[in-house]
Formats: C-alpha cells, structure tokens, sequence
C-alpha cells in the first residue's frame, strides 16, 4: 500500500480555478477535448435552434449550450445543449435540465455513453439524446420509473417531448440535413 498514490479529489471550488475546458466527476477532472470540429458545433447549433423555436412562446424555460451545471460539490458537467426549465440560479445548472444532447466524438464516446448516461438517469433528467455525427443518427432516451427507456434511432422524424415543462420537440430531418451525402 506504501507503493499506491493518493488520486486528488477536487471540487466545484478547485474547478472555478481551471483554465480550459474540465468536467468533473465524482472528484476527477476529465478534460474536454480541443475545440469540437465544425459539424460537432453545427449539429449543436441545429438541435439548440429546434428546441429554441419549439418553446419560443414560453418563459418559463431555456436552451442552452455547453452550460456548468453543478450536480454537486465534486461533480460539474457542461452537456452539448440543454432545456432547463424554472432554473433559481443565473450563474450554473443547479437542477436537472429537462433535456440533455450531448454530441458524441471519438474521445468522449465511453464517457456519453456510460457514465453520463448513468448520472443523468439517476440525476431523473427526463430526456437524454445521444447525437453521433458520422452516422447523422439520434438516440434518444426517455426516463420511465426510474431508468432510461430508449424511444428509438432517429435519422429523419421530429420527435415531441410531452413530458417537458414547455412542449420542445426537435425535427432530426432538419438538424442532419446540411450532413447527408
């Protein structure tokens, strides 16, 4: 045991401080890779501007992108776009958004997919879509009980969120289009 080195636990605090771009996870700084490629960025733009128009009559939410959100005091989490609805706070998430998009690329792929996949089901964010741009492919997540249920691979469909406080839907035709060959 003399042999083993301590790993750092950080928190929310110590994460204020980092230059660039960091998660944190339950302690451990992951860091964000350099600047996502333009289709990542544009894939992005699409689904925030769908969401957007989909609640532009309501003022009870927002949609965001690459926003802290705080689930923690060693656990921050910045989501490719988000849909919080109520939020208290003005400068981070403090409560679970609505809806969760994270774009995937080759060196966040196994976080995505498995540890924020697992913390935004227990975290109870009711929608969790995983966008994969080599593909132009969406899988998107409901929660039921308490586990994610998926509701299918979406290429071409719009796809409406009943369960959100303001009724989003986002029109996956629309957002792949500019990316088909």
């Amino acid at each position: 045991m003399a042999n083993e080195k301590a790993l750092e636990h950080y928190t929310f605090d110590d994460y204020l401080q980092w230059e660039g771009q960091w998660e944190l996870i339950g302690g451990r700084p992951m860091a964000m890779t350099p600047s996502p490629t333009i289709k990542h960025q544009a894939l992005a733009a699409n689904i925030l501007f769908e969401l957007k128009m989909s609640i532009a009559g309501c003022d009870q939410c927002l949609v965001l992108a690459d926003e802290d959100w705080k689930i923690s005091s060693d656990t921050v989490l910045k989501p490719n776009v988000v849909l919080i609805c109520n939020e208290p706070n003005d400068q981070y998430i403090t409560k679970s958004p609505e809806i969760i998009v994270e774009i995937i690329s080759q060196s966040t792929a196994k976080r995505d997919e498995t540890f924020k996949f697992e913390i935004y089901e227990s975290e109870k964010v009711p929608y969790y879509i995983i966008v994969y741009p080599d593909e132009c492919k969406a899988k998107l997540y409901q929660l039921e009980k308490r586990e994610y249920v998926k509701q299918g691979d979406f290429f071409a469909q719009t796809y409406t969120f009943e369960e959100t406080t303001c009724k989003a839907k986002i029109n996956f035709e629309y957002v792949f289009k500019p990316f088909r060959k």
